[in-house]
């Protein structure tokens, strides 16, 4: 198999860009950056906010005891089958632990005030 190498032009060698152009590389991306950017406002977008009130109502009223229940039953079924795990205690206390003051705890972190 033959190879081909090409000669260099003889102009290409060690062209940098000069440190004008360096700069202009950064420098007009950063300044087209600050002049399109906008202020923004934590918190302020409602646009999710019927969402996570059907959600939220959703997990701190009757669908949270419905997931607590049959997690805790889950775990009942497992226990009556004879094969015992701490697993199988742990986790629907796990579960309703967390739908009871996981809810509040992941609202109040979201909606914080820094």
């Amino acid at each position: 198999m033959q190879s081909f190498t090409l000669s260099r032009r003889s102009g290409a060698i060690d062209q940098r860009p000069s440190k004008f152009g360096r700069a202009m590389t950064f420098a007009v991306p950063l300044a087209v950056a600050t002049l399109a950017a906008s202020a923004a406002y934590a918190g302020a977008d409602t646009t999710f906010t019927p969402a996570l009130t059907k959600f939220t109502d959703f997990l701190e009223g009757s669908g949270g005891k419905i997931i607590t229940v049959l997690s805790l039953a889950g775990g009942l079924i497992g226990l009556a089958s004879g094969r015992f795990s701490l697993g199988q205690v742990a986790v629907p206390v796990g579960v309703g632990i967390g739908v009871g003051t996981g809810v509040p705890i992941v609202t109040s972190v979201v909606t914080a005030v820094i």
